[in-house]
């Protein structure tokens, strides 16, 4: 996943735990790089010392060695060979035969030193010299076994330690960025509670002092302008409203006067009706229109009776259907009420039932039943339905169903959007959903709490 799909909060968390994770992995290995190399010193300083003490502790008479007592078996690391030429003088008890020939090998180079990795011995060999005459070797032995494991217990436990500090700084980052961020979450959940439920409320926490009351202040304003675009809305809809519903009205008087008084042919009755029903139309977009900018405006809204809200809307389509399918209507609960005002209900009913009415074959199903703390209306048709391609676009304003679907018509593609724009603005919504048996709408809208249902 890439860190710009991460919120902020994770982008921050992620931040601080990689930098001290780097920064612990870093320290981590300078702190076993700088211990290992303290501990190789170590070793060969008292390697370096045994060999010092060993060569000085070896007498010349004559010409040849002379050794000295026996060194102290009790010693568990007396490692001490003696050489005179290729003959061992002294050789340590209870050696392995490794270091013995590694010993052996080391002193015809002498001075050298030999790391042997199967003993985990490191040795050194001296010369003995006299009058600028090499007279024999001294090869000492020093384990690394306990600097290896100091080094081994260090490596751990400092791991131990960086993983401990990781999660402890991770942690504590974590609860120290949520706190941090709270406030902010908590405003921005505020100012989209009140962009869809009260454009009056405010923040208002005075002049930008610091970051949080600059976002407050920030969101002030974008709810202002909000609030004001909202109502030049509601003031051009009914602007619109009322330049437009004296002619549509005239319109549909003169068609029907016509229908009524004159006679016409065939082609032109049928002309008029159209003219007739594309009024009848247009006035229902317009109080739909209208509804739906009162409704984002005012959240505060009444209640209403589910079934008479679906009777009314069925009643509003047939007035300006002709010669559509019959309506079957089932009421689950003749109480059952919606938290949403009756006129509102209709608005969003109606565009659903009339696309049903215009496109289903014999029957449009109209169902009203409760769930869970919703209302749910159904409204079904025997047409060729929606295609799954199709359940989300169409609706989009202006957008309509392809050929074959239940929502090709002759209008201008705005009665599900806004059937869905009004669903929302009262805290519902309208899905389409693909059925085999043909269109299938549902609109779901909250149910009135002081209902006793």
């Amino acid at each position: 996943m890439k860190l710009a799909n991460v919120g902020l909060r994770g982008r921050l968390l992620t931040s601080v735990t990689v930098a001290f994770g780097l920064f612990l992995a870093v320290l981590t290995l300078a702190f076993n790089l700088v211990l290992g190399a303290r501990l190789n010193a170590d070793a060969d300083g008292v390697l370096a010392a045994r060999a010092a003490a060993a060569v000085s502790s070896v007498a010349v008479r004559g010409g040849r060695l002379r050794l000295p007592d026996a060194p102290d078996e009790r010693v568990p690391d007396a490692r001490l060979w003696v050489f005179e030429g290729a003959l061992a003088l002294e050789r340590p008890q209870h050696v392995d035969r490794t270091d013995d020939r590694a010993a052996a090998e080391l002193a015809a180079r002498a001075p050298a030193r030999r790391y042997i990795a199967a003993t985990h011995t490191r040795l050194q060999a001296v010369p003995v010299v006299q009058g600028g005459r090499r007279l024999g070797t001294v090869v000492v032995g020093v384990s690394l076994r306990p600097y290896e494991e100091t080094r081994q217990t260090a490596l751990l436990g400092s791991l131990a330690l960086a993983v401990a500090m990781f999660l402890a700084v991770a942690l504590s980052a974590a609860w120290l960025i949520t706190h941090a961020l709270r406030p902010v979450a908590r405003m921005t959940l505020q100012a989209a509670d009140w962009s869809e439920h009260d454009l009056d409320r405010r923040f208002s926490l005075g002049a930008p002092r610091d970051e949080l009351t600059r976002l407050a202040f920030m969101l002030d304003r974008l709810l202002d302008r909000l609030a004001a675009s909202l109502r030049h809305e509601q003031r051009l809809s009914a602007e619109l409203s009322h330049e437009l519903r004296t002619p549509l009205s005239t319109i549909a008087a003169d068609a029907q006067y016509t229908l009524r008084h004159t006679n016409l042919s065939e082609e032109a009755r049928e002309a008029v009706e159209q003219i007739l029903a594309a009024a009848h139309r247009m006035t229902q977009t317009l109080d739909t229109l209208i509804a739906a900018a009162r409704a984002e405006l005012d959240p505060h809204r009444g209640s209403s009776n589910a079934a008479a809200c679906v009777r009314a809307a069925v009643e509003v389509v047939g007035r300006a259907a002709t010669g559509a399918p019959r309506v079957e209507i089932s009421i689950e609960d003749e109480s059952l009420r919606v938290a949403v005002e009756q006129a509102l209900v209709e608005r969003m009913l109606a565009p659903l039932i009339e696309n049903a009415r215009r496109h289903a074959v014999e029957t449009v199903a109209v169902a009203v039943a409760r769930d869970g703390d919703d209302v749910q209306f159904s409204i079904a048709d025997d047409g060729a339905g929606v295609s799954p391609e199709e359940l989300e676009s169409i609706f989009e304003p202006g957008r309509r169903g392809g050929a074959g679907s239940t929502v090709v018509s002759m209008g201008a593609g705005l009665g599900l959007a806004l059937a869905r724009r009004l669903a929302r603005s009262a805290g519902g919504g309208v899905q389409a959903h693909a059925s085999p048996r043909g269109g299938l709408f549902t609109v779901t809208l909250p149910r009135d709490q002081t209902d006793p249902a």
